[in-house]
C-alpha cells in the first residue's frame, strides 16, 4: 500500500508553489495525497517567517499534533523559511520533528524523509544552493486554469525590515530556456495563465541568454501558444524600466495589473526602511505608468507603525494612498523580523494599539476607494478568465479582468478555463456582479 503524505502550508505564493513542487516530488516517489492527519504516514509543514511569530506559529501547530490521539506517528518533515531561520534549533523545542529542509534544499526532501526513517536520526539541511533549476513538470498543480513558474529565488536589496535574505539567500536567476520551456508544458495541460514569482521579479537577468531581462522574459513568454496571459509578482519600484512599462502596455498577454509595493508614503519611513525610491520619485513613476498604460490597475503592499513613524508619517501614507487610488492594497502592522537592520539598530517606537488603530485607518480609506472604482465598473464590458465555479451561489461562475479585479457571473455552461465578455451590473469593495454577452 502506497503511503500518504499531507502537506501545510503557511505565507505567500512562492511558499504556495513551494508546497506543489513538494507534493510532486513526495508523489514521483511513489506518495499518494491523504485526507486528513489521521490518515497520513507523512507530514510536511511549508513555513512562512515573513510576518511576526511565524516560530510560534509552527510549534503551536506541532503542539496541537503532540496532543492528538493517533493510531501510528507519521514522520514530520518542516520545509520554509522557518525551517532555514531555526535549523536545529527546531529539535529542541520540537524532538518529534524528524526532518529540516530550509528553502534551497526543497529538492532534497524526499532523500532527506528517507535518510531519517533508515537511520531513525533526525535530518537537517539548510545548505546554501546555487542551482535554482527545478525539474519541469514535476510541480503537483491544483489549479487547472493559472500556474505558478518561480524566475528568481532570494533578494540582494536587505530592506531593514525584511527577513528574506536571510531566509531564501541571494538573487539566483532561473535560465529563460527552462522557464519558457515550463510555459509551453503548461499550455500543453490546459493553464490559460501563468504567474511569475521572484522576491524582486522585475530584477531578472537570464544566466543563459545575456540580452534577456524581465521586460525581454515577457516578449519571449509572449509567444508561448495557448498561454493567454501573463501575470507577476512583486516587482520593486527602484527596478522598474521603461523597457519593462512598455512590455505591460505593448505585450497583449501582459496583464494590465501592475502590484508595486510602496510600503509608506513618507520619504523619511522610506529612507530608514533603506527602500531606495522616495514618494515623489514613486508618485512620478505612477504617473509614467499611466501615461504609457491607460487604465491599468494597480496594488500595492503598505506597513504601518515602522519604528520611527509619527503621525505626519503615516498622515503621508494616507495621502499617497488617496491620490494614488490603488484597486487593491495589501497592508500589515510592522513586526519585528530576526537578523534584519530594523531588528538590531532600530527601537520600536509606536505601541500596538496605535498601531491597530493606523491600521484600521487605512484599511477603511482603502475599502471606499476600492468600492469606489469598482462602482466605476457598472455599465461596461470586460474580458474575463474563468477561474472557478462560485463557492457561493450554484450556476455563478467566477473570473478575474486583466486588471485583477474579481467577477461574478452566472452561466448555463461550464466555462472555468475560458475568456468570456461580462457586463458589469452591481459592485461590492472585494468583487463585482454581472452578466455575459455576446463578443
Amino acid at each position: 500500500m502506497a503511503k500518504k503524505y499531507l502537506v501545510v502550508t503557511f505565507g505567500c505564493q512562492m511558499n504556495v508553489h513551494d508546497s506543489e513542487r513538494l507534493s510532486g516530488l513526495l508523489e514521483n516517489r511513489g506518495y499518494e495525497p491523504a485526507q486528513d492527519l489521521d490518515r497520513t504516514d507523512l507530514l510536511v509543514i511549508n513555513t512562512c517567517s515573513v510576518r511576526e511569530r511565524a516560530a510560534e506559529k509552527l510549534f503551536a501547530r506541532l503542539d496541537r499534533f503532540r496532543n492528538k490521539k493517533l493510531e501510528a506517528r507519521p514522520t514530520i518533515a518542516v520545509t520554509g523559511c522557518v525551517a532555514q531561520q531555526e535549523g536545529d534549533k527546531i529539535l529542541s523545542r520540537a524532538p518529534m520533528v524528524d526532518v529540516i529542509v530550509g528553502t534551497q534544499a526543497l529538492e532534497q526532501l524526499p532523500i532527506a524523509i528517507e535518510t531519517a526513517e533508515d537511520s531513525g536520526a533526525s535530518y537537517v539541511d539548510t545548505n546554501p544552493y546555487d542551482n535554482v533549476s527545478f525539474p519541469i513538470g514535476v510541480a503537483k498543480r491544483d489549479d487547472s486554469v493559472k500556474a505558478y513558474i518561480t524566475i528568481i529565488e532570494g533578494c540582494n536589496d536587505f530592506c531593514s525590515f525584511c527577513v528574506v535574505p536571510y531566509t531564501r539567500g541571494r538573487e539566483r536567476m532561473r535560465p529563460a530556456v527552462e522557464i519558457v520551456e515550463e510555459a509551453k508544458r503548461l499550455a500543453g495541460k490546459g493553464h490559460k495563465e501563468v504567474h511569475l514569482l521572484g522576491q524582486i521579479v522585475n530584477h531578472y537577468q537570464a544566466p543563459d541568454i545575456p540580452e534577456c531581462d524581465f521586460a525581454d522574459l515577457l516578449q519571449r513568454l509572449q509567444g508561448v501558444s495557448g498561454i493567454e496571459r501573463i501575470r507577476f509578482a512583486s516587482p520593486h519600484p527602484r527596478h522598474v524600466s521603461s523597457q519593462m512599462i512598455d512590455a505591460i502596455g505593448t505585450v497583449s498577454k501582459v496583464c494590465k495589473h501592475l502590484h508595486l509595493p510602496v510600503q509608506s508614503g513618507s520619504t523619511r519611513v522610506l529612507s530608514l526602511m533603506r527602500r531606495r525610491h522616495t514618494r515623489e520619485r514613486y508618485l512620478a513613476l505612477i504617473d509614467d505608468v499611466r501615461f504609457r498604460v491607460p487604465g491599468i490597475s494597480l496594488s500595492t503592499d503598505v506597513i504601518v507603525g515602522f519604528p520611527g513613524e509619527t503621525v505626519d508619517d503615516f498622515e503621508d501614507t494616507l495621502s499617497l494612498v488617496s491620490e494614488v487610488r490603488y484597486h487593491n492594497m495589501f497592508s500589515f502592522k510592522y513586526s519585528e523580523r530576526p537578523k534584519t537592520l530594523a531588528s538590531q539598530r532600530m527601537s520600536e517606537t509606536v505601541q500596538e494599539g496605535e498601531k491597530s488603530r493606523r491600521l484600521t485607518k487605512l484599511q477603511l480609506l482603502q475599502k471606499d476607494i476600492q468600492s469606489s472604482l469598482h462602482d466605476e465598473m457598472i455599465g461596461d464590458v470586460y474580458e474575463v478568465l474563468v477561474e472557478s465555479k462560485s463557492r457561493r451561489r450554484d450556476g455563478e461562475f467566477c473570473g478575474r479582468t486583466t486588471g485583477n479585479v474579481i467577477v461574478n457571473f452566472p452561466s448555463v455552461w461550464e466555462c472555468i478555463g475560458g475568456l468570456v465578455n461580462v457586463e458589469i451590473l452591481r459592485a461590492g469593495p472585494n468583487s463585482v456582479w454581472g452578466q455575459q454577452v455576446d463578443s
